[in-house]
C-alpha cells in the first residue's frame, strides 16, 4: 500500500473522536453503517477498512457542490473530508450517490448528511502528525 494512502488513513483515525488507539491498533466505526473498523497505527488497514472521501473527489471544482466542498476547505484530502468506512459501504456510495453527481439533489442531501456526521465526530489532529 502506498505511503500517502496510509498517511491519509491514519489521519482519518487521528481526527475521528470515536477512534481509540489501543496496543498500536485504532478502532472506530464505519461512517455509514457503524461496523467496527480497525487500522494499525502506521495506517495499514485491517479487515474491510477503507478510506472514504466524504465529499467525492470528483465533486471538487464543480459549481453544484461548492457549498459542500467549502465546508472542507476546497481540498478533497482535507482531514475533515477523510473518514474510515467499511469496503461495502464505500463501494456502494461510489456506485450510488457519488455516481449521480452533485447536480442530483438527493446525492447532495446524502453527502451533506454524511459530512455532518463526520464533522460531529471531528477532533483536531495533534500538533505533530
Amino acid at each position: 500500500m502506498r505511503a500517502a494512502l496510509r498517511r491519509r488513513l491514519r489521519l482519518a483515525a487521528l481526527t475521528d473522536a470515536l477512534a481509540v488507539l489501543d496496543g498500536g491498533i485504532w478502532s472506530t466505526r464505519c461512517l455509514h453503517c457503524r461496523r467496527t473498523l480497525q487500522l494499525r497505527d502506521d495506517g495499514e488497514p485491517l479487515g474491510h477498512t477503507t478510506l472514504e472521501h466524504v465529499v467525492p473527489q470528483a465533486w471538487f471544482g464543480r459549481r453544484a457542490a461548492a457549498a459542500l466542498t467549502a465546508r472542507v476547505g476546497d481540498d478533497a484530502d482535507d482531514p475533515r473530508n477523510l473518514a474510515l468506512a467499511c469496503a461495502r459501504c464505500n463501494h456502494d456510495k461510489g456506485k450510488g450517490h457519488d455516481a449521480r453527481g452533485p447536480r442530483d439533489a438527493r446525492a447532495r442531501e446524502v453527502v451533506g448528511a454524511l459530512l455532518d456526521t463526520r464533522l460531529l465526530r471531528w477532533r483536531p489532529p495533534p500538533a505533530a502528525v
